[in-house]
């Protein structure tokens, strides 16, 4: 198994209803992108404002394969989501790994 870890930073303060319009979609991938064993996402607390630079949201994607993780980038459904965070996203941090 993988892991996939994405922080989010936007250009402005999303509201949040936005944000949770933003958590659903991350959720819906579940079931429907192949490969995907479990998704977790949420808004960041900020209990390490020092340490946050920025960045609100979250998500770990779990994969049951390398392949599946490989073949989660170009899914037309997770190519919407990134279409849909054009004009609002500033930078994302990615980390994938392995599960030992």
């Amino acid at each position: 198994m993988y892991e996939h870890l994405v922080s989010f930073r936007f250009k402005g303060e999303l509201t949040s209803e936005k944000e949770q319009e933003l958590l659903n979609e991350l959720y819906a991938f579940k079931g429907v992108i192949p490969g995907i064993i479990d998704i977790t996402a949420g808004v960041n607390l900020r209990e390490e404002a020092q340490n946050a630079h920025g960045y609100s949201i979250g998500l770990r994607v779990t994969f049951e394969s390398l392949d599946a993780l490989r073949q989660y980038g170009p899914n037309p459904i997770h190519q919407q989501f990134v279409k849909n965070l054009d004009g609002i996203l500033d930078k994302v941090v990615v980390v994938d790994y392995a599960i030992r």
